[in-house]
């Protein structure tokens, strides 16, 4: 069965979904584009999960790293996944880019290269906004291209982890 509850954070609401056992989504309403349309099959109901991610969430927006992760399941493609995980890497603060992101995947599979357009459109459908950071990952000129709250709440979650935006901040690990 699937679960929703909303959460109030600080700089939008946000919608999340799961089990009785892991976080199957997490959006800002602002991502009205992104949010899929809910069934009348998920109940609007507290599980431990949405209670993990609550604390998750209010670790991160009192400023701080939290230290574990809520249990995650995510229905996508290998590739998407294989993104996302890499996306889970990027150390609180910090940002990479899609080419770095592109280089990661093609070496994984054993490619001369990958297109970085393709991670972008991997990274744009992240159904777990913040958890898996998808507001790090940036332009290769540096730009804070695309997110799908907008870039003011890109600019505003990396802000709050204190990212040297102005000089980018960019983590090649």
């Amino acid at each position: 069965m699937q679960y929703i509850q909303y959460y109030k954070s600080p700089v939008s609401n946000m919608i999340m979904t799961g089990t009785h056992t892991s976080l199957t989504g997490l959006w800002f309403i602002k991502q009205k584009d992104s949010i899929p349309a809910f069934p009348e099959a998920y109940h609007e109901q507290s599980v431990a999960v949405f209670d993990e991610t609550r604390k998750w969430l209010d670790i991160y927006f009192s400023g701080k790293v939290p230290d574990f992760t809520p249990p995650l399941s995510m229905e996508a493609t290998p590739f998407r996944k294989m993104v996302w995980e890499i996306l889970l890497t990027i150390p609180y603060g910090q940002t990479t880019t899609y080419g770095t992101i592109a280089d990661k995947i093609a070496a994984k599979m054993g490619l001369a290269r990958m297109s970085a357009q393709a991670v972008g459109q991997a990274v744009g459908h992240n159904p777990i906004s913040i958890i898996i950071p998808c507001h790090r990952v940036i332009g290769a000129n540096g730009n804070l291209t695309g997110y799908a709250g907008g870039i003011d709440l890109k600019i505003q979650l990396l802000t709050l982890e204190k990212t040297d935006i102005i000089n980018n901040g960019i983590c090649t690990t």
